[in-house]
C-alpha cells in the first residue's frame, strides 16, 4: 500500500501501520504532543481518496470529519490513499535549507572572534568512595574535594542534591562536575562522559526553530521548526496578550509554546539517539511578548501605557522551571530585551548582523509577524517595532505556508497571456505559496497590468486566470488537484503588512534626521529572505528603493544570534551590550505614523517620486 500526496510524491505503508508511523518510517514528522494516544487532536491529516480505518476521532469536529480529516495516530489505510498533510500539523525537522547554513554559523561564529567558552562549566573530580572510616555525607565528601581545589562557597539546589548520589556511585566516583558563575552545581556526570549538547531556540509568533548543538565543537546536530500553536489563539502579539490577560489564557499559551519546543526536541533526540539529560543548556529567543509567556510572565502591561514588560534582562532559571524536555537542571539563558515590542530576537539579529561593530550607517529589518527595525552604527542604536501581521510568514492567506517543500517561491507572469511561471521548493508539485512568492505575485501583477496601484484585480482583462472564487475575485496561480490562488483579502493583507513595514522605516530613519540616502547597508532578516528578491520586494514598496549591492539577507537571525550566545560567554555579554545600548522609538505615540502608513498601502507608494525604478519600469512597459 502507499500513500500520495498533493506534492506527487509517495510513500510505503506496512500492513495494519497508522499513517502517522509511515509518515515517521520516512522521516516526515508530525505534532503529536500526547505522543500518539489521540488525545490531543494535533496530529490532523486531510484523506483526500482511498478506504482507511479510524479508531479514535478525539477533538476532531463533524463538520472537520466531513472534509475527510482524521487523526493520523488513529487512522490506518487499508488502500492506496492520497492524502494532504496540514501545514499547522508538520514538524519540519532536517530542514535542508537550514543545515546548508550550518557552515555559515560557524564562519559567523569564527568572524565574531568567537572562541567557546560555554555557559555550564566541567570540573573533572575523583572523589575517594566512602567507607566505615570516613562516613562523611556524599555533599560533604564533594564539598571536602572542592575546598582542596579551592572552591569554596558553591551553592546546592535541592534539584542537584535529589539525583546526587546515584550519580556519583555508579562512574565509581569519578565524576564531572557541571556548574555555572556564581559558583552553583547544576548536576553530576560520568567523569568519562565527553558528549555534551545545547538548544538554541527561537520563540516566533508564527514559528518556533530548534537547534540541537553538539558543545564541543559547535557543529548543529539538527534543526526542526513548526508552527508556533499559540497562533490558534490570535494570529498576532496583542490578540494573544488579550487572551492571556483578558482571557486568563496565559497558562494555555504557554502549553501551547513548550508542547511545540518539546514535540521538536523529542522528535530530533530520538531520530539521532540523544539522551535528553547530555542537553545541558538552553538560549531561548523571542520578542518580549513571547519571553513572557514561554516563563508564564504577564504581559499584561506591555499593551497598557507606558508599555513597560516585566523583565528585560531574565534571570538564567533552569529547564526544570521551564518544563523543557532536557536535562532538568540545566541553566536556560534567555536574550535580553530593549522594551515592549523590541525584544531578544532584535538583538540576536544586530548581534548576527555585526552591525554594532561597523563604522557605517546599517539598517536592520526583521520582516516577521512584527515588523521590528534597527538603525545605527558602532556608536549608537535606535529601533522601534511596527505589527507586520504574519502574512509572510503564510498565515492569514488563503493558501499561505512557510517556505518548506512544495511552497511557491517565485513567479514569472507573462504580459500578454497571463500565464504564470511558478518556482517551487522542492521541486514538486506546489502546495501553497510562501512570503516570497507572494511579493513575487503580486509584484509581476502590478507589473503586467493584472491588479492596480490599490491591489485590486483589473477585470476587464481578458484571462481565465482572473476569476471569482468563495473568498470573492482571485488569481489562479496553479491548476490541479487543488488549485493554488491569490486573492484580493490575501493582497490587501500584504499591502497592509508591506505599508507597516515601510511606515516603519521611514519613522525611524527621519527621527534620526537622515535620508535614505545616508544608509549604507540593508540587513534583511526573517525566514523568508532566502527567496526574497530584492527587485520584486521594492516594486511592492516594503524594501526602500536603494542600489541592490545595499541589500544583504541573512535569514533567520534570531536563532542565529540564540546559536552565538548558545556557544560564547563574550557574545551573551555583547548581546546585553547591545540591549541596553539601543533607543526605542514608540511608533504607537507618534502622531505621524498613521500617515507614513496611510500613503505606503498602495503599489508601491502614494508618492512614487520615492521609488524611481519602479516608475521607470512601468513607463517602459
Amino acid at each position: 500500500m502507499n500513500i500520495k500526496f498533493t506534492t506527487g510524491k509517495s510513500i510505503s505503508v506496512l500492513n495494519k501501520e497508522s499513517i502517522i508511523n509511515a509518515l515517521k518510517r520516512h522521516e516526515i514528522y508530525l505534532i503529536a504532543a500526547c505522543g500518539g494516544k489521540g488525545t490531543c487532536g494535533k496530529c490532523r491529516v486531510k484523506v483526500l481518496g482511498g478506504r482507511y480505518r479510524t479508531s479514535k476521532t478525539g477533538k476532531i469536529s463533524q463538520a472537520d470529519r466531513n472534509k475527510g480529516i482524521v487523526l493520523a495516530c488513529h487512522t490506518f489505510p487499508e488502500e492506496d490513499i492520497s492524502l494532504e498533510i496540514l501545514e499547522e500539523t508538520r514538524l519540519v525537522v532536517g530542514d535542508k535549507i537550514a543545515l546548508s547554513k550550518a557552515k555559515d554559523l560557524s564562519e559567523l561564529f569564527r568572524s565574531l572572534d568567537g572562541e567557546i567558552s560555554l555557559i555550564v562549566k566541567r570540573l573533572y573530580l575523583e572523589l575517594p568512595p566512602p567507607t566505615i572510616q570516613d562516613h562523611i555525607g556524599d555533599l560533604e565528601r564533594l564539598r571536602r574535594e572542592l575546598d582542596l581545589k579551592g572552591i569554596k562557597e558553591m551553592r546546592f539546589s535541592h534539584g542537584f542534591i535529589s539525583s546526587m548520589a546515584d550519580r556519583m556511585r555508579s562512574p565509581n566516583w569519578k565524576i564531572s562536575l557541571a556548574y555555572v558563575g556564581g559558583p552553583e552545581a547544576i548536576f553530576v556526570a560520568d567523569g568519562k562522559d565527553s558528549v555534551r549538547y545545547g538548544l538554541a531556540v527561537d520563540i516566533g509568533t508564527t514559528t518556533i526553530v530548534v537547534y540541537i548543538v553538539d558543545l564541543s565543537d559547535g557543529s548543529l546536530i539538527d534543526v526542526g521548526s513548526t508552527y508556533n500553536s499559540q497562533i490558534r489563539h490570535g494570529d498576532d502579539v496583542i490578540t494573544r496578550i488579550v487572551h492571556a490577560t483578558e482571557g486568563r489564557g496565559l497558562h494555555e499559551l504557554r502549553d501551547a509554546v513548550i508542547e511545540d519546543i518539546n514535540e521538536l526536541i523529542e522528535t530530533i533526540i530520538e531520530k539521532h539517539k540523544i539522551n535528553r539529560e547530555m542537553i545541558e543548556t538552553a538560549v531561548i529567543s523571542g520578542n518580549t511578548i513571547m519571553s513572557h509567556i514561554f516563563w508564564g510572565l504577564s504581559p499584561q502591561y506591555i499593551r497598557e501605557e507606558p508599555y513597560i514588560p516585566t523583565v528585560n534582562f531574565f534571570p538564567m532559571w533552569k529547564a526544570g522551571t521551564a518544563r523543557l524536555h532536557i536535562n532538568n537542571q540545566a541553566p536556560v539563558y534567555t536574550l535580553p530585551c530593549v522594551a515592549s515590542y523590541v525584544g531578544g530576537d532584535i538583538v540576536s539579529g544586530v548581534l548576527a548582523s555585526k552591525m554594532h561593530r561597523n563604522h557605517e550607517i546599517a539598517l536592520f529589518m526583521d520582516i516577521g509577524t512584527n515588523g521590528e527595525i534597527a538603525i545605527g552604527n558602532n556608536e549608537w542604536l535606535m529601533t522601534a517595532a511596527c505589527s507586520a501581521g504574519p502574512c509572510f510568514e503564510g498565515s492569514g492567506i488563503k493558501h499561505g505556508m512557510r517556505a518548506t517543500e512544495g511552497a511557491i517561491e517565485s513567479v514569472k507572469i507573462d504580459r500578454n497571456t497571463h500565464e504564470p511561471e511558478l518556482g517551487v521548493i522542492g521541486n514538486s508539485n506546489p502546495v501553497g505559496i510562501c512570503g516570497s512568492g507572494m511579493i513575487d505575485a503580486i509584484s509581476e501583477m502590478f507589473l503586467k497590468g493584472i491588479i492596480d496601484q490599490k491591489g485590486k484585480f483589473v477585470r476587464e482583462l481578458k484571462t481565465d486566470r482572473i476569476r471569482e472564487g468563495e473568498d470573492g475575485v482571485e488569481f489562479v496561480l496553479y491548476r490541479g488537484e487543488k488549485d493554488i490562488v491569490l486573492t484580493e483579502a490575501d493582497i490587501e493583507n500584504i499591502l497592509r503588512a508591506k505599508a507597516a513595514i515601510y511606515a516603519g522605516v521611514s519613522m525611524l530613519i527621519k527621527e534620526v534626521g537622515f535620508t535614505l540616502d545616508n544608509i549604507e547597508r540593508v540587513y534583511i532578516a526573517g525566514g523568508f529572505g532566502n527567496y526574497l528578491d530584492v527587485d520584486k520586494a521594492i516594486i511592492l514598496g516594503m524594501l526602500p528603493d536603494l542600489p541592490k549591492e545595499r541589500f544583504r539577507f541573512l535569514g533567520n537571525t534570531s536563532i542565529a544570534g540564540a546559536y552565538l550566545c548558545l556557544l560564547s560567554e563574550r557574545l551573551r555579554k555583547e548581546a546585553e551590550e547591545i540591549a541596553q545600548k539601543m533607543t526605542y522609538m514608540e511608533l504607537s505615540a507618534s502622531r505621524n505614523f498613521m500617515d507614513e502608513y496611510m500613503s505606503a498601502l498602495f503599489l508601491p507608494h502614494t508618492d512614487i517620486a520615492l521609488f524611481p525604478t519602479v516608475e521607470k519600469l512601468k513607463n517602459s512597459g
